[in-house]
């Protein structure tokens, strides 16, 4: 128990006392060598400028984090659902990998403008969507594969009780494929943050933590955009911390089931 909880607090302390570091290192290095803001401000500069528009970066973060929790909700229900049908039907499995393989190499941000002109310019939809495919593919992947990853004694265990097709679904395939389900959406869950802000870059509503970055650099305010990039980092890892936790929760619960 002592050593479980040490290594809980070294787990926790041991990536603080790190980022301390780089930030010591980071001041002292733009102090030192008169680094520019334009070319990177100093950590200093950057927690006034997150202080004084706190109000802002939240507003900002709060519309990105919507768009990609949203987009990512649905890339990974879409992505779930087909990944069990082409694990039931090989047929679509060979027809539909052609089109994963192709969204998996497409620059999916960069079709925000033509989502733009499609949605309309005013509306999130094209944030969303953009998210969702940026969510799809590495859940679908992983998903297909765990479900098709099932160890052959323990197909032909079920075979000799008799079990039906969906008891064997039940308790050996779908259990099998949560490690790899659950890895796809770790993955999901910070592509879905990133391709939302990357988005809105390219137009669409004046909101976001990706319009505000681009408005604070063309007014030469280097600290707010940095600013806007910490929320943005933060938001990041709130989606992976909330996956993290989430397979955690499953996993414990699958544990503890008879």
């Amino acid at each position: 128990m002592r050593r479980s909880r040490s290594l809980r607090v070294r787990a926790v302390v041991a990536p603080l006392a790190l980022g301390a570091l780089v930030l010591v290192v980071w001041q002292e290095a733009v102090d030192r060598f008169d680094v520019k803001p334009y070319v990177l401000p100093a950590p200093r500069a950057i927690a006034t400028a997150l202080g004084d528009h706190v109000d802002a970066v939240w507003s900002g973060a709060l519309t990105t984090a919507q768009n990609a929790a949203v987009g990512l909700l649905i890339g990974v229900v879409l992505a779930l659902v087909c990944a069990g049908v082409a694990a039931a039907v090989s047929s679509v499995a060979g027809a539909a990998a052609p089109l994963v393989a192709a969204v998996s190499v497409m620059p999916v941000p960069a079709l925000a403008p033509v989502l733009y002109t499609m949605f309309g310019t005013g509306a999130q939809t094209a944030r969303v969507v953009v998210a969702a495919l940026a969510a799809f593919v590495p859940v679908y992947v992983n998903a297909l594969r765990g479900l098709r990853t099932v160890a052959p004694v323990h197909r032909d265990l079920m075979r000799a009780f008799s079990a039906s097709r969906w008891q064997a679904t039940r308790t050996v395939t779908l259990p099998g494929a949560l490690p790899l389900v659950f890895a796809g959406l770790t993955i999901a869950s910070s592509l879905s943050v990133i391709s939302a802000l990357v988005a809105e870059y390219f137009g669409g509503p004046v909101d976001g933590l990706g319009k505000a970055i681009t408005s604070a650099v063309s007014s030469s305010q280097y600290a707010l955009a940095w600013a806007y990039v910490v929320g943005a980092v933060v938001i990041g890892l709130v989606f992976f911390g909330a996956a993290a936790g989430l397979e955690r929760l499953v996993a414990r619960r699958s544990a503890s089931s008879p």
